[in-house]
């Protein structure tokens, strides 16, 4: 058996390495390392394949997330509502921008920010709501975008975890995550779903004054050269991750089959097991991975366990060579740089059972049944005694 890996670059390089190499040397070749063509075509094929009229590449995540937030103009003071149970960068950006977070409980079942948590949140200072689709499927966004109108709100998707998942309305129209909100950010770090070889992110939108204004921010607020109009930043997407990007995009739909095609394996060997809960699809597929499932990526495959002491079980697989992961261990609101007075831990029951239940399992396009099978056995084994 192949070496168990949480993320298998290597194997998924392989499979493309002549495109890849070829594509990296025409960069070195015609020395355009920033803002090159090759950036402007990537662009071009992502807004094609997003389906969005705007792509605003840029250096990462995290700045994407942050230049989205710049480009709405929301200004020091005004709220922000996101969900407690994330990754950091998303309430980091609104606190460097000396905007005021907001953190409200998640869902149970698929982990996305609550609805009805949202609607309590909601203050005269409230500006802008930030669903994170978190482990590769959307949050309620029909829902949010309600909300939204509500409060004449903007809507700030962070797509980090879930690029290429569709949302479907109630109406049964799709659209592609990230491209649903006013804006929307995502991440190309290197283990994401569509993952460069280096830093990368980009920002989405169908507004074209937004637009505008966010080409500018990326480019230390430059339209033309030594022209600076708007208050801006030093991010842009250098032209070698922009060639490894566009090399895996028309494989990018392929990647998420195979990952939930994984997931599908994962939840077939787990079934009957009552002390693992299989991760929930909460938009378009009900609680099975059926063959067209489009709802759910699976950036990452994370259970719920009950009567077991998860903690244990994570020492267990490491043990046995199982890399795996806890996605999220402490909640934002009980981090050191985001306390504060204004939350109540009555407010956030989920969240903090979740971090006490999560595990994530190894997830990528090169999982073969073999290690699947050794990975659900080592588990079950474990939870039986």
């Amino acid at each position: 058996m192949k070496k168990i890996q949480m993320v298998d670059l290597k194997g998924q390089y392989n499979d493309i390495k002549d495109v890849v190499n070829t594509s990296i040397e025409n960069v070195i070749e015609n020395t355009a390392f920033i803002n090159g063509p090759k950036v402007h075509e990537f662009q071009k094929n992502l807004e094609a394949y997003l389906g969005v009229k705007h792509v605003i590449p840029c250096a990462n995540g995290t700045d994407a997330l942050q230049i989205a937030m710049m480009g709405l103009g929301l200004k020091p003071g005004d709220e922000v509502i996101t969900a407690d149970f994330t990754f950091a960068a998303t309430v980091e950006v609104i606190a460097l921008l000396n905007l005021t977070p907001v953190l409200v409980d998640v869902n149970k079942d698929d982990f996305n920010i609550d609805i009805e948590a949202i609607k309590k949140a909601i203050t005269p200072k409230t500006k802008a709501i930030v669903p994170v689709h978190l482990f590769g499927q959307c949050a309620n966004m029909e829902a949010i975008l309600e909300i939204a109108k509500a409060h004449n709100l903007f809507v700030i998707e962070d797509n980090a975890q879930a690029i290429g998942a569709n949302y479907t309305y109630k109406n049964g129209t799709k659209a592609k995550a990230g491209t649903i909100g006013n804006v929307g950010a995502t991440s190309f770090f290197p283990s994401k779903n569509l993952g460069a070889y280096g830093d990368g992110g980009a920002i989405f939108t169908n507004d074209d004054d937004l637009a505008h204004t966010i080409r500018g921010i990326v480019n230390h607020g430059m339209y033309e050269r030594y022209h600076h109009d708007v208050v801006g930043v030093n991010s842009r997407l250098d032209s070698i991750q922009a060639a490894v990007l566009d090399a895996k995009l028309p494989k990018l739909d392929g990647y998420n089959k195979a990952r939930q095609m994984a997931a599908k394996k994962y939840n077939a060997a787990f079934k009957g097991i009552d002390a693992i809960i299989t991760p929930h699809l909460s938009n378009g597929c009900g609680e099975t991975i059926c063959d067209t499932c489009d709802c759910h990526v699976f950036h990452q495959y994370t259970l719920k366990v009950k009567d077991v002491d998860r903690d244990a079980l994570v020492k267990h697989l490491n043990e046995q060579g199982i890399p795996c992961g806890v996605y999220y261990p402490i909640p934002l609101h009980k981090q050191k740089a985001y306390t504060d007075e204004r939350y109540n831990e009555a407010d956030f029951p989920v969240t903090n059972q979740l971090v006490k239940e999560v595990i994530s399992l190894p997830m990528h396009t090169e999982l073969d049944d073999e290690q699947i099978e050794f990975i659900t056995a080592t588990i079950i084994k474990f939870i039986n005694g």
